[in-house]
This record gives C-alpha cells, structure tokens and sequence, in this order.
C-alpha cells in the first residue's frame, strides 16, 4: 500500500508499471567518525557503509570488506531492501554518483558518475565544502543528464547524514525541532545537540546560503539541490529517502528564495518508508511543510511484521528506518505489483 504524506496520490499512480533508472548518490562526512553519532554501518568502518551499499545493491555482493554492513545491535543495512526488489523487479540500470568517497566501489559495467569531489570534513570543526561550485556541479549534471527510461528514483548513503542535514535546515534558519530523524531509536540527542551547537557555532551572520552550506552541510545535500534545478522538471524525479531528502528540498527552497525564482513540482516527488513516516522521533511532514513550492510525498506501508527473522524485526522497533532509497525502492516494487510476501522472502533470503 502506497499512503500519502502530502499531496494528491496522482503523481505516483501515473507511474504504476513504468521502468526507472535507479540513481545512488554515495559521499563521506567526517562528522560519522564522532564516536556514537550514527549506527550506520561497523564501528570503526563507518566511512565503508555507502561504499559497501552500493556494491551489494549492483551486484549482491559486497567486495570491500568480508561482510554486509550492520549496526552494532545487529541490523541489517536498508541495502537489503533496495537489492531485494531490484532482484523480483529490476530496475532498468542502476547508476552511481560518488561525491566524495573515502573508498571507491568495486565495481565494473555500471556507470558511475564522478566530479572530482572530496569527502567533507566533520561539521564541529567546518565541513570545509566548497559550496557554490558544488552546487553548480549539480546544475550541470542535471541539465545534461539524459535518462534513458521513464522516471528517476534517486537515493542516498550518506552515515551522519541526518545529523549534517539538521545542521543544514537550522543553519539555513528553519525551525525544525526534533523533525529530523536518527538511525537509532534512541537517538543520541546529547551527542548530536553538541555536534550540532559547535557547527552553528562556526557560522557568522554576515554569512550567505552558500557561506552556510559550505561550513555545516555535506555533499549529498547540496550537489542533489542543484541536480534537481538542473533536471529543471523535465522527468518524473522520485527522492528516495527521508529527512535527509527533505532537507535536499530546504536548499532549493532557500535558493529559489535568494534568487526570487520559482519551480515547478508537477514532475518530482519524495517517497520514503513506514518508519519513517511514522516515527515519533521526526516529522517528516512538518519539514515539507516549510517548502513554499507543492511536493507530493508518500510513504511504503510496507513493514516486517510477516517475517520472524530478529535482525528484521529491528526495523520495526525503530532501529533503522531508511536509506539506500529503500522507501522508493519499495514503492517501486508496490508500484509494479510486487506483493509484501515476495519481498520479505527475498530479503530473508540474503540473511539465511
């Protein structure tokens, strides 16, 4: 079942048996070396999760490392799913963006996009992003990108990314109390509110949306604003993932705002999981909300309640929620007739 966050459930119904290009947008923080911050991935290794993501998502394999990345409490990375439909439903191609990665994937025969992009720093001591130019990388890519199939779904592998997105929303001075969301049930709100004070600490107000970025952002976030105002409507864009993609949206908005431009979003949508939507710990809805532009938003209602297998039974105690555009992912699936059983069986299947 597909359910609506906002907008009209028009939009992800026109898609229903159309074929996508499945895009992943892969980049390093520094901020997921502060110890305890994020459980996206192995202690110690963090820095390999998006990496590892995208291995095991092209080729079910994971090549950097001996095995699948998983959270201390055992949960299984959201890759799973994401992997798991494209096995009962392919995707048409599955193609790489790496901007700014510690260990490159190892992978042959996919295209994956690279702009020379450097992993960013730890947001407490200035994420040392070159903004500007990273946002116009974006606009480029955009502009010139020719998708070969009938929509985009494009998602994310960013650990920390949620905590770098808060960052982003309150450094581009939206209020967005307790909306974003955590890899952890708990979330470690006394970690995060420090890394987060010391971030907004770096920034002066003379500072422009670009100063901003440049010091409390991550890549992800800023190079997809500008792939979206480069793509510029022209191809049903699906962005898959949670608060991390809403805050995507907060960039365009504030710089459609500076530069007293508008945006039409009859052809982009952002579709996310059941956890997070409904996670008590986030609003979702409440960050789209602050847009001045429409967006339709949906979520999967997909969830683990036919499986029996523990490591999957985290995800709906809150332990992991999204990533590696698994909301998309599942919507993709619903959307081309696939059936909550198939896809809990195929995902046990690589957990067996």
């Amino acid at each position: 079942m597909i359910k609506s966050i906002t907008g009209k459930i028009d939009f992800i119904e026109s898609l229903r048996g159309k074929k996508a290009t499945f895009i992943l947008a892969l980049s390093n923080t520094k901020t997921a070396n502060i110890k305890g911050i994020t459980q996206a991935g192995i202690p110690g290794m963090i820095h390999l999760t998006p990496t590892l993501d995208s291995e095991f998502v092209c080729t079910g394999e994971v090549r950097s490392l001996e095995n699948i990345a998983e959270t201390p409490k055992g949960v299984p990375t959201p890759a799973l799913i994401t992997r798991g439909i494209h096995l009962l439903n392919p995707y048409s191609r599955v193609e790489i963006l790496d901007l700014g990665l510690e260990v490159k994937p190892k992978i042959d025969y996919f295209k994956v996009h690279s702009f020379n992009i450097e992993p960013s720093d730890n947001i407490a001591k200035g994420a040392n992003i070159d903004a500007e130019t990273l946002f116009q990388k974006g606009v480029e890519f955009g502009n010139s990108y020719e998708c070969k199939d009938e929509y985009i779904i494009l998602g994310e592998s960013v650990p920390s990314g949620t905590t770098t997105a808060m960052a982003t929303a309150i450094g581009l001075k939206y209020k967005v109390d307790h909306a974003f969301s955590s890899s952890f049930k708990d979330v470690p709100n006394d970690i995060r509110e420090k890394t987060l004070k010391l971030a907004l600490s770096n920034l002066e107000e003379k500072y422009d949306i670009f100063d901003v970025l440049s010091k409390v952002s991550d890549n992800m976030l800023i190079f997809n604003a500008g792939f979206i105002l480069g793509l510029n409507n022209k191809i049903p864009l699906v962005l898959a993932g949670g608060t991390q993609m809403a805050c995507v949206l907060l960039i365009v908005n504030r710089i459609l705002q500076l530069m007293g431009g508008t945006i039409n979003t009859s052809n982009l949508s952002l579709c996310t999981t059941k956890w997070v939507a409904k996670d008590e710990n986030s609003d979702i809805k409440a960050l789209l909300e602050l847009l001045n532009f429409p967006i339709n938003a949906y979520y999967s209602d997909f969830d683990f309640s036919l499986s029996s297998h523990p490591a999957l039974k985290l995800y709906d105690q809150g332990e992991a929620k999204e990533g590696v555009g698994a909301g998309g992912a599942l919507i993709y699936g619903e959307l081309n007739g696939l059936s909550q059983e198939e896809i809990t069986k195929k995902i046990e299947d690589f957990l067996k």
